[in-house]
């Protein structure tokens, strides 16, 4: 019996192993993809490392290894439901970049899963593709696997391609976890739907290019993408039924358990709840550490959606409020020591998942309000069957899963038309599909950038000057790359060094001028692109250029004094925030050019008139203080233990530069900075606000731009008082004195209609309908308030009956009924007879029996209206 060993250890061994095979150890990237928009989050070990597959970027080092964090929610409807499904995994993969190919790959498998984990040799099962006889020859040859053990599939199984692009066989380890695990069929073998043959390993071989219609050419360049989930490896390796039992997520499982007072494997019902709170609770953590907020679209819908069932499986277990937070810690614990982001990021998860377990609750109980009322329509319809636009209407907008509608339903002896939910979902699918339209292998449309030489390159020296020379060292229109741009041409230019500042990290780029000895260019904006390649972008003004032209390229020096004030000032704020709100506020985006900054941050409620002060107080203290702005380049994980804070979701190389002032902030940061912090001058906060759940947003301004506002307030303010008529300093008092004035004046206004729509009454005279007395007056140019007055003040004369008033008013209608106690023992009911009249006058209203009111736009029906009363009262 082999040795069992933990999911860290696991991991541990994993990348130790290829470390010692020359492999770059990478950390996981973050859940979130970067520059992908084909995927909403990171769902192989592979994914983040596309661009050096397709050669848009070059790596690191041609041998790589990586535990990679990932999240599939193809199958969420059945995660609980089986022991086989989660949604949070991770991924261990090695990979080769035209390096190492088969045989070096399937040799350092079989060395890994044989004599590193210590797995029965007898007991693996090798597959290849059917048409794979290097691969077969290499098992059977190399490594001595017997022929009769090594299976061969087809392309479904074992042949990987993703539409057009790199592709190719692979070969999959099978472990025999035993006849106790198998299906009794007699032909039970590899490849199996029953649990006995466990596939953990797979080793993709992209050798081919194809073109989508199967269509392969062999590439140059040979790439190994290796696969391996982790928590299936624990699974054999310590000999357990199911991810759910392997150390780390045992221990979450376990810890649900205790919540509930339940016994796992006690109840079938109960094992699926304990299940599923599990993994969407595991799930969640991660996603959250990673910065994604719960919201209604995109990757916060998923999350938010994890966080919600998982919320209503906890009610179902009896479980008390706030229980989330308490499971997510055991999750941090079990994991922060490879994930360290979990535990830096605790406070913001642990204050999310209390929040949206909060709101959601509230949604259920409202959800639960709303299917209780479509239950009662449909029985009242005489059908037991729930329409599927109902339950999909409960589904998108309350979060409401079609299992709890399903779950209510049974009780009340009703079902619901999944075929008619199915189609809502298939539409709601279709829009998010075409909303992303026609993308290439990365999800974006293929640019002409995409044809540059991969040896471009670009050195930035914008920290040292703001003027340099160059030599151009390639040229592009907007539609592909040229040797020369001419006056009036629109396109970009690249050069070897560039003093201009790109795009990125939430500031904004430099603008200036690119001049020749002949021609002129005017830089309207700089993007960055792969391999650290520097685009300007903008026209010609004068001349022409051409590729190898020795260029002199100049920044806006204004523009960019302007925007590193406002950077500068933009860490300032992030720590005066977390000093005045809490350690739980993280960056949650930026946005940094000449005129102002914007600072988004993770908070749960709107900030307080005194704490906006507060921190706008700090961040002026800290300019004032003259506080010396230092950079230093260093490793990443040598930063973080510095204390500098990083962004969520960015990616980070292993050197970063660290912006450090004074002892009040250090952060990692790309961008161009002031010298020190008195160079800012002011700070002055504009707005502050929400942008999403637990988001919010300041605009803020510094230095002269503080002074241009205050001056246009002032302004504005003198332009008030002379409109008023007083001194400047007098305005407020005289604003008090002319809302009393303006009161008074709509008093005696009220007063005066008051009186002119009595005496537009004249005399009361009440006329019998079927017992009941009837008052009707056809009035003009009384409002509806006024309406109601009179109506009391009729009612008051006649003591009981009913009264009906109308009045044109600017070409509208307004309607009056009222009916006395007496009126309505007799039948008459207001809200009733408003219904039926209000349509005369081409409008619609209700209410109560003794009062109901209405608007109309056609003043020509109010004769009829005023007769069909006593017809129905009559």
């Amino acid at each position: 019996m082999h040795k069992a060993y933990g999911v860290n250890e696991l991991r541990k061994m994993f990348l130790d192993f290829f470390e010692s095979k020359d492999h770059l150890v990478m950390k996981s990237f973050s859940l979130v993809p970067h520059n992908d928009k084909s995927l909403l989050l990171i769902n192989a070990g592979m994914a983040p490392l596309k661009p050096y597959f397709t050669g848009q970027e070059i790596p690191p080092k041609t041998r790589v290894a990586t535990c990679q964090k990932c999240i599939r929610t193809g199958d969420i409807e059945n995660v609980g439901k089986t022991a086989r499904h989660g949604t949070f995994f991770e991924m261990l993969g090695n990979f080769s970049f035209g390096d190492y190919f088969k045989k070096e790959a399937l040799e350092w498998t079989w060395e890994f899963l044989t004599e590193w984990v210590g797995l029965e040799p007898e007991r693996l099962y090798p597959s290849v593709y059917l048409d794979d006889d290097e691969a077969f020859d290499i098992w059977n040859k190399v490594i001595g696997i017997p022929a009769e053990k090594i299976s061969r599939f087809g392309k479904e199984d074992n042949f990987w391609e993703h539409g057009a692009g790199p592709c190719g066989p692979c070969s999959e380890v099978y472990y025999d976890r035993g006849e106790e695990y198998g299906c009794g069929k007699p032909d039970c073998k590899v490849g199996c739907d029953c649990d006995r043959y466990i596939e953990i390993w797979n080793d993709v071989f992209t050798q081919f290019e194809g073109d989508g219609q199967g269509n392969y050419v062999e590439l140059d360049h040979k790439n190994i993408d290796t696969g391996m989930g982790l928590e299936r490896l624990a699974v054999v390796s310590q000999n357990v039924d199911s991810i759910f039992d392997v150390d780390t997520i045992c221990a979450i499982r376990q810890k649900v358990c205790e919540a509930a007072g339940i016994e796992y494997h006690s109840d079938e019902k109960k094992d699926v709840s304990i299940r599923l709170i599990t993994d969407h609770i595991r799930s969640a953590t991660f996603m959250i550490s990673d910065g994604i907020n719960a919201s209604n679209e995109g990757r916060g819908y998923v999350l938010r959606r994890l966080i919600r069932r998982a919320a209503r499986h906890i009610r179902m277990l009896g479980i008390a409020d706030h229980f989330m937070p308490a499971l997510s810690e055991t999750v941090i614990e079990w994991s922060k020591d490879a994930y360290p982001e979990l535990e830096e990021k605790k406070a913001m998860i642990l204050k999310t998942l209390a929040d949206e377990e909060d709101r959601f609750y509230k949604t259920l109980d409202q959800g639960m309000k709303i299917l209780n009322g479509m239950i009662e329509t449909t029985k009242a319809e005489g059908k037991t069957v729930l329409s599927g636009a109902d339950a999909f209407k409960l589904y998108d907008t309350y979060g409401f899963p079609l299992d709890l509608t399903n779950d209510v339903l049974e009780e009340e002896g009703m079902t619901v038309d999944t075929d008619g939910f199915e189609e809502n979902m298939q539409i709601q699918r279709e829009t998010a599909r075409n909303a992303r339209g026609k993308t290439n292998y990365m999800g974006a449309d293929a640019t002409v950038y995409e044809e540059l030489p991969q040896t471009l390159t670009t050195e930035f020296t914008g920290y040292e000057t703001l003027k340099d020379d160059s030599e151009i060292t390639a040229l592009t229109t907007t539609e592909e790359v040229a040797q020369t741009l001419a006056e009036g041409d629109v396109g970009t230019i690249i050069v070897s060094r560039t003093p201009f500042y790109a795009t990125k990290g939430g500031q904004e780029a430099d603008k200036g001028t690119i001049i020749s000895d002949t021609a002129e260019f005017e830089v309207k904006d700089v993007i960055s692109l792969p391999n650290g390649v520097t685009g300007h972008v903008g026209g010609v003004t004068k001349g022409q250029f051409v590729v190898g032209d020795k260029v002199t390229l100049s920044v806006d020096r204004t523009l960019r004094s302007d925007t590193a004030k406002n950077h500068s000032a933009t860490h300032l704020l992030q720590a005066a925030l977390r000093e005045v709100l809490g350690d739980h506020v993280e960056q949650a985006g930026s946005n940094v050019n000449g005129r102002e900054l914007r600072f988004d941050f993770t908070h749960f409620s709107a900030m307080s008139t005194e704490e906006i002060n507060k921190v706008e107080e700090i961040v002026n203290e800290k300019i004032e203080e003259n506080l010396s702005v230092s950079t230093d380049i260093m490793d990443i994980e040598e930063a973080k233990k510095s204390g500098a804070m990083a962004l969520f979701g960015e990616k980070y190389g292993d050197k970063v530069r660290v912006v450090k002032m004074g002892d009040f902030s250090k952060e990692l940061c790309g961008g161009t900075h002031v010298g020190n912090t008195g160079t800012i001058g002011l700070f002055k906060i504009i707005s502050e606000g929400s942008v999403a759940s637990g988001v919010r947003r300041i605009t803020a301004i510094t230095g002269k731009a503080v002074l241009d506002y205050f001056n246009e307030i002032e302004k504005t303010y003198r332009e008030a008082a002379a409109h008023a008529k007083c001194e400047p300093e007098k305005l407020p008092q005289r604003i008090d004195d002319m809302s009393a004035q303006i009161k008074e004046l709509q008093a005696e206004i009220a007063k005066m209609k008051s009186a002119s729509a009595k005496d537009a009454l004249g005399e009361i005279e009440a006329e019998e309908i079927g017992g009941t007395k009837l008052v009707t007056r056809k009035l003009s140019g009384v409002g509806m308030n006024e309406l109601r007055e009179l109506g009391d003040s009729i009612k008051d004369k006649i003591k009981e009956g009913v009264i009906v008033l109308a009045s044109d008013l600017d070409g509208k209608v307004n309607l009056v009924v009222m009916a006395t106690d007496e009126a309505q023992k007799n039948g008459a009911h207001a809200g009733n007879l408003i219904k039926a009249i209000a349509p005369l006058v081409g409008g619609g209203g209700g209410g109560r029996p003794n009062m109901a009111q209405a608007g109309g736009k056609n003043p020509a029906g109010i004769d009829q209206a005023l007769a069909k009363v006593k017809e129905l009262l009559s």
